[in-house]
């Protein structure tokens, strides 16, 4: 009798503790290591890294007005006076900020992996994405300035490369005259791939990164 009282005393801590465990390991970086979530670099057939003439420091233009930026998706240009929240780093269709604020973002240092409908349509593609973006709320890795949004065809600009459905934007620093956009496009979600990306251009790099 004693020996089935703990055995059954075994059984009920494991299943209480089961689900605490697995919360920890979410909490932790350990739980969402960014070069695990994902295909590797190899499958994720990536372009070269794109470099754009890095325009629009410093022009905040009214909230909500019209904004025209000459690469799809943007690495600079001019900005809404407002930037998306830093608390924030994933974004789907129905609650995106406006170009306007994301922009404003880049300009901090922030990296911005864009998704674009083909990934939106699958709900195990945006789940991964979900898990990097969890990666940089919860470990501070890269200071935390990363986020994930969609992009559609609506947001204008040029088409993106065939294929590709995933685009990493970072907007590098230095004297204006010297500054320079980021762009590398990709077929399929790697936090390989990302990690390596925002190591080349980290938030330091960038027009203005101690803004918060």
């Amino acid at each position: 009798m004693i020996i089935v009282m703990a055995l059954s005393l075994i059984v009920g801590i494991g299943i209480i503790a089961y689900p605490a465990v697995k919360f920890v390991q979410k909490l932790s970086p350990q739980g969402s290591r960014l070069d695990e979530i994902g295909v590797t670099a190899a499958q994720a057939a990536c372009c070269d890294v794109i470099e754009d003439a890095a325009v629009g420091g410093g022009d905040h233009r009214p909230d909500h007005g019209h904004i025209s930026y000459t690469v799809s998706p943007p690495s600079s240009g001019p900005h809404y006076l407002t930037w998306a929240p830093f608390s924030r780093k994933f974004y789907t269709a129905n609650d995106r900020p406006p170009m306007g604020n994301l922009v404003h973002n880049l300009e901090h240092g922030y990296t911005i992996l864009w998704y674009n409908d083909t990934i939106a349509g699958d709900v195990n593609k945006v789940e991964l994405i979900e898990r990097m973006s969890d990666a940089f709320s919860r470990s501070k890795v890269h200071v935390g300035k990363f986020i994930a949004a969609p992009y559609s065809e609506k947001d204008g600009g040029d088409a993106w490369p065939a294929g590709k459905n995933i685009a990493f934007t970072h907007w590098g620093g230095g004297a204006p005259v010297t500054q320079k956009g980021y762009r590398q496009f990709c077929r399929d979600i790697s936090g390989a791939v990302l990690r390596t990306f925002m190591d080349n251009y980290p938030a330091a790099n960038s027009p203005e990164p101690n803004g918060d």
